[in-house]
């Protein structure tokens, strides 16, 4: 009897309220203790009310009372202030006092952390704001291109007097849609990630990286780089990850194809495979053009294409997109870059190990 894989909702991860294009319209909820309110402030007075109705009340029905002393009854508070009868007024007194001032102490801190967090808040969706703005500036002009190039090639149809521009603007009018329709794919692949439940099996990550590679060995517009792939013999078997195997290939693949993209015939691209005990590690290097500094830290935001990259085809989603799938599988993934000797790029994946046996059939 086959056991069926176990079902995760996907969590949600960095870029994705940007993603779908809806904006944050509810606040977040502030858990404070008080409210600013005048009733409020009056309650915080009542216990030094109460102690001052005590203190009135003891001093006006002991006035009859012969004083008595506390002794060894009361224990060591008794026999070090010695107290009487007429002295339960005073101490009502100071512990309503004692304890409105714990409660003002408390207000103060509960208004002044309300305040702190409302500015987070603010700061938060002023962020996004920007950010979904600057998604729809990218996304703009990342439909405007191919539909540019589809309406030239229209025009140049219905021009061309010949059979061969004929069929150079068929096939320009062709490169645009398959263009503008990777785009669409991308962003939708990006916008399911969040939504989607995933499946979790036992995953062989050597594996996975083979089908990887042997993906990568017939593009067709990569012929003559060398992609290789570096397994360590030891340990074996080599440790299993829990995920979705199918958005782990197309994360890596993703990967891989970005390096070949920005290598020339000469270069390389290695994937290495490690462990630490804890996490799977996947390099996906490249000795490629690099990636400009200013650039590294932006690399991974929707739509965002580097000052060496806007010439470079692509959806300018795909790092997003591995970003995603990586973080939905507890995952994180670095990057470090140089385009001085010797240049390249290092894309680091860090999945957690298994660290139970499940009884999950593999995925392959």
């Amino acid at each position: 009897m086959m056991t069926r894989p176990t079902r995760v909702l996907s969590k949600p991860f960095p870029g994705r309220a940007i993603a779908s294009l809806r904006p944050c319209t509810e606040r977040g909820k502030i858990p404070v203790m008080f409210k600013k309110s005048w009733v409020n402030l009056l309650l915080l007075f009542l216990p030094l009310l109460g102690g001052i109705i005590a203190f009135g009340l003891v001093t006006v029905f002991s006035q009859s009372l012969p004083p008595f002393m506390v002794t060894a009854d009361f224990g060591f508070v008794g026999l070090v202030f010695g107290m009487t009868i007429r002295n339960l007024g005073v101490i009502a007194l100071m512990l309503g006092l004692f304890i409105t001032g714990a409660l003002l102490i408390l207000y103060n801190r509960s208004l002044r952390r309300q305040e702190r967090t409302q500015m987070l808040i603010e700061a938060a969706e002023r962020e996004a704001e920007q950010g979904r703005r600057r998604f729809l500036r990218r996304l703009d002009h990342e439909i405007k291109n191919p539909l540019t190039g589809l309406r030239a090639a229209l025009v140049n149809m219905e021009e061309a007097q010949a059979s061969t521009d004929r069929q150079r603007a068929v096939e320009n009018a062709s490169h645009a849609v398959e263009r503008l329709t990777r785009l669409l794919t991308d962003l939708r692949k990006l916008s399911d990630l969040g939504e989607r439940p995933i499946e979790l099996w036992q995953v062989d990550v050597p594996d996975l990286l083979q089908d990887v590679v042997d993906a990568a060995h017939v593009l067709p517009d990569y012929k003559g780089r060398d992609v290789s792939l570096l397994i360590p013999k030891v340990p074996s078997p080599f440790p299993m990850i829990t995920g979705d195997r199918d958005l782990l290939v197309l994360a890596i693949y993703n990967l891989v194809e970005n390096a070949l993209k920005f290598t020339c015939e000469t270069d390389s691209v290695e994937i290495r495979l490690g462990e630490d005990g804890r996490a799977i590690l996947i390099e996906v290097a490249d000795s490629g053009v690099g990636i400009p500094a200013e650039d590294v830290s932006k690399i991974f935001e929707e739509l965002y294409r580097g000052s060496n990259a806007r010439s470079t085809e692509g959806s300018g989603l795909g790092l997003a997109l591995v970003q995603g799938i990586i973080a939905l599988h507890s995952g994180h993934i670095q990057v470090r870059s140089s385009q001085e000797e010797p240049r390249g790029t290092v894309f680091t994946v860090r999945l957690p190990v298994s660290k139970k046996k499940i009884t999950l059939f593999p995925s392959n």
